[in-house]
């Protein structure tokens, strides 16, 4: 049963392919975002732990939307894979490779994407089970051309790049075969109608592509 949550995840992230990367000040923006971008065309978040609000936000994401796929980022640390697990995070997103917030995750049949930089650190996740990556900060670590050299050595991984990723280099991203998805918040505005909208608009690049 773990394996076909985790494949799930996975097979749902792959087929949106944006993980719109959220960061959430009150809870109360947290229902009205997820529905601009699922109204969007966008039924995947990944809210951060970078403001107190996170957990509560997934929890009431959650409740209010149960077709929206909601993971959690910027998790650190073990304590807050446990503030994500306990409101309810269907996987869990960390900017490095953290292994003991890597083994708690896993101690709970959750989709853990753990963020690397180095071929080192994509050898140590194969290690431990892990083949669906963050590759961050991607621009930063080359783009493209670092996803291209890592091919050949890790033929099997898929990458999930963030950092430095937007509507106008998303698409070369996704066009390498070991991207799963592309993480991003050029989508994010106060104004939801405009969330919406540039997800309609990138949504339609992907038709396109």
């Amino acid at each position: 049963m773990a394996t076909e949550i985790k494949a799930d995840v996975f097979e749902i992230i792959r087929n949106v392919k944006i993980v719109p990367v959220i960061k959430l000040d009150s809870v109360e923006q947290a229902v009205p975002l997820a529905e601009a971008l699922f109204n969007g065309g966008i039924p995947v978040a990944e809210v951060t732990f970078r403001t107190s609000a996170a957990a509560a936000s997934i929890s009431a994401i959650r409740k209010a939307l149960p077709q929206m796929i909601v993971g959690a980022g910027t998790v650190i640390n073990t304590e807050y894979a446990r503030l994500a697990i306990d409101a309810g995070a269907q996987f869990i997103v960390s900017p490095g490779f953290n292994l003991e917030t890597i083994k708690y995750v896993q101690s709970f049949a959750l989709p853990m994407i753990p963020g690397v930089a180095t071929p080192s650190e994509i050898e140590v996740a194969l290690c431990n089970g892990l083949d669906v990556l963050k590759l961050f900060p991607a621009e930063v670590l080359g783009g493209t051309k670092m996803l291209d050299a890592l091919k050949g050595p890790f033929p099997h991984v898929k990458f999930l790049p963030t950092g430095g990723i937007n509507e106008k280099n998303m698409l070369e991203y996704l066009n390498k075969k070991n991207v799963l998805a592309v993480g991003g918040s050029w989508m994010i505005s106060p104004d939801f109608n405009q969330v919406t909208e540039l997800c309609i608009q990138a949504k339609n690049q992907l038709n396109l592509k």
